[in-house]
């Protein structure tokens, strides 16, 4: 695991303690791993109930609300897309905050429009939700651990400046 990533994520925990809140992810491209990440910090149980792995779209759609249109006309590779899942996770397990992470890390699955490594990553939290457009570069590996790092910093800077 990216120890970068680890010191993230215990940053992220110490912030969110210190808050009293509780954090939850919606995750595609990713697979589970900015859970993963979070939780290999020793007290992220006090902050973490769950997440989601969503990596079909039927997934995307019946169990964290994003709109069907959204998907037929965007793609689950969009800034739409990584939206609604943020809400929708945060909605789900009924977290004061949250990530989604909807991409394409490849090697195979990109188009000219959407290049291998074209990563939407969205933070929410109070009311507010930011989402990056993100173009990664290297291998699955890591264009996995660069989306993961992209969520934890993202959701650190919303959180703090509220």
């Amino acid at each position: 695991m990216n120890t970068d990533n680890i010191k993230k994520a215990e940053k992220l925990v110490k912030i969110l303690q210190g808050k009293g809140l509780k954090v939850t992810f919606a995750e595609s491209c990713t697979g589970g791993l900015l859970g993963a990440t979070l939780t290999s910090v020793s007290g992220s149980s006090e902050v973490f109930d769950g997440s989601i792995v969503s990596y079909a779209n039927e997934v995307k759609e019946e169990k964290l609300g994003v709109d069907k249109n959204t998907l037929a006309t965007v793609g689950a590779v969009s800034e739409e897309t990584a939206r609604q899942m943020v809400l929708g996770a945060c909605k789900m397990f009924s977290a004061d905050c949250g990530a989604a992470i909807t991409g394409i890390a490849g090697p195979g699955g990109g188009t000219l429009e959407k290049p291998v490594g074209t990563v939407f990553v969205s933070a929410a939290f109070g009311g507010n939700v930011k989402v990056e457009h993100c173009l990664f570069s290297g291998n699955r590996a890591g264009v996995r651990d660069q989306s993961v790092g992209k969520a934890l910093d993202m959701l650190t800077e919303i959180i703090s400046k509220s």
